[in-house]
């Protein structure tokens, strides 16, 4: 038997089933779903960060290298569009998580709080620009990273990044970030078992 509908494989199912974890999230608690993808955009950063040569000294060019490599590294077709001291600009032609990202636009702030914590970590400061988004529908992405406060345009400012410390784990060590996660996942699996509860009474009203 073959496939009608293009190529299952376990990059599309796992898209498939974190746009749609990312869609039910986004619907049962609202605007926190983004502050959670931001903080665990900041701590999958760090923890990608481990993966590639650390310089005693990040320039532009290694972060934007970095930066470029870590997401084609996961599905993702980005390049490097300008290269300035004081920002980057680069392009994506296919988002990591395909066209499903449409389905929850709000995992673009993944990537603005994977590349905004980066450049805080290492530079002090940084500034994303998601100035265009597949996940609205656009042909490509196109993203500005700052280095230095700028009036330029407007983005998500990272700065004052916590570090985790040496040998510990990104995902782990801070108590109030996990605190603050267990909280928002706990009312959206409340909201969920709710919402089921409800569907259930309606159907037994109707047999």
């Amino acid at each position: 038997m073959r496939l009608s509908k293009g190529e299952l494989n376990g990059h599309t199912f796992l898209a498939k089933l974190i746009t749609q974890y990312a869609f039910i999230h986004k619907k049962t608690i609202g605007p926190a779903a983004e502050k959670y993808i931001e903080q665990l955009g900041l701590r999958t950063g760090e923890w990608i960060e481990n993966f590639y040569e650390d310089p005693l000294h990040w320039t532009v060019e290694h972060y934007v290298h970095v930066i470029v490599d870590l997401k084609n590294s996961i599905g993702g077709h980005f390049e490097i569009v300008s290269v300035s001291s004081d920002h980057v600009v680069v392009r994506a032609k296919e988002c990591p998580f395909g066209e499903l990202v449409m389905d929850a636009p709000h995992l673009c702030k993944m990537t603005s709080s994977v590349f905004g914590g980066i450049a805080a970590r290492n530079f002090g400061y940084g500034k994303v620009s998601l100035r265009k988004r597949i996940a609205l529908g656009e042909p490509n992405c196109e993203i500005a990273i700052y280095f230095e406060p700028d009036e330029k345009e407007e983005g998500d400012i990272y700065q004052n990044i916590s570090i985790t410390p040496e040998h510990g784990d990104p995902f782990a060590w801070e108590e109030e970030t996990i605190t603050m996660l267990n909280y928002e996942l706990k009312k959206s699996d409340e909201m969920v078992m709710s919402l089921l509860e409800e569907l259930e009474e309606l159907k037994s009203k109707r047999s």
